[in-house]
């Protein structure tokens, strides 16, 4: 049975919980449940702090887990990431009030207060700048005014919480960091029903790119229509009772819908309708 690390609360919880239950998978209705069996996929979940699931993966006591490639990097841990996963996006950074800190040289010698001293330290190291890493469990934005910190480092999606304490990001983003499905590091090791859990999710992946696109087109207009639709491999086009026209059925990127049903509209496609996918094998 393929033993799952899940967030068990925090930003990356409820979408994680999502992307599951779309790829098939059962999912607690209390949130005090810690471990939840999925027999009938062969699985079984245990939710733990988003920190620590790095921690229990490289250890071997879960086999696959879902966390931050922030924290995974944060961890030190015997994991490595499997798969990017689309969503909990967000960009980790340096600031310093405004004006006083502008590039990564002017770091060294400095105080970085930050929650992700390891990320932090090697990323500094990798650089060359020697600076002396601040840990803090949270509100390091606080820590410059505060006196303990010449600047930060931290996780930034709108820097709202940042520019609200007189702070600046600056210089180039230390990581740009993601949801990602992580394993162990034992190399060409896989644990056993990893490829059917990769093989949903990358399936429920795909279904939140696509839509299915049907319309119909004079025979005549089929070549130009289906430049416009090409599909994955190749659009469906089938016979209609009237034998001047055809159904053509593609998948289309979400993003592109509206573009391209103008354009199939303008080489003479009508009833163009979309359907949004759930699920797909690729």
């Amino acid at each position: 049975m393929l033993r799952i690390a899940v967030p068990n609360k925090g930003s990356l919880s409820a979408p994680a919980a999502e992307i599951l239950s779309e790829a098939g998978y059962r999912q607690r209705r209390d949130s005090r449940e810690l471990v939840l069996a999925d027999p009938g996929n062969d699985v079984e979940f245990f939710f733990l702090r988003p920190r620590d699931i790095a921690v229990y993966v490289g250890s071997g006591t879960v086999d696959v887990g879902i966390t931050g490639r922030d924290l995974l990097l944060d961890s030190g841990a015997a994991a490595v990431e499997h798969r990017p996963l689309g969503f909990a996006r967000s960009t980790f950074r340096f600031a310093a009030p405004a004006g006083e800190i502008t590039s990564l040289e002017q770091v060294a010698g400095k105080r970085v207060a930050t929650s992700y001293d390891v990320l932090v330290g090697d990323y500094l190291a990798a650089h060359g700048v020697d600076a002396e890493v601040v840990h803090l469990d949270g509100a390091v934005e606080s820590s410059v005014q505060l006196g303990i910190a010449d600047l930060v480092a931290d996780v930034v999606e709108t820097g709202s919480t940042l520019r609200a304490a007189g702070l600046a990001t600056f210089g180039e983003p230390i990581l740009r960091s993601e949801a990602v499905l992580i394993r162990h590091d034992g190399g060409a090791e896989v644990p056993a029903g990893l490829s059917v859990l990769d093989r949903r999710l990358q399936g429920v992946l795909v279904a939140r790119q696509y839509v299915l696109m049907d319309y119909d087109v004079r025979v005549t207009d089929v070549e130009a229509a289906v430049a416009i639709t090409p599909g994955l491999e190749s659009p469906t086009v089938s016979p209609l009772h009237n034998g001047e026209w055809v159904a053509v059925r593609a998948m289309v990127r979400r993003e592109d819908t509206n573009r391209v049903m103008d354009s199939l509209y303008d080489v003479g496609a009508r009833a163009i309708l979309t359907t949004s996918i759930h699920a797909c094998r690729i």
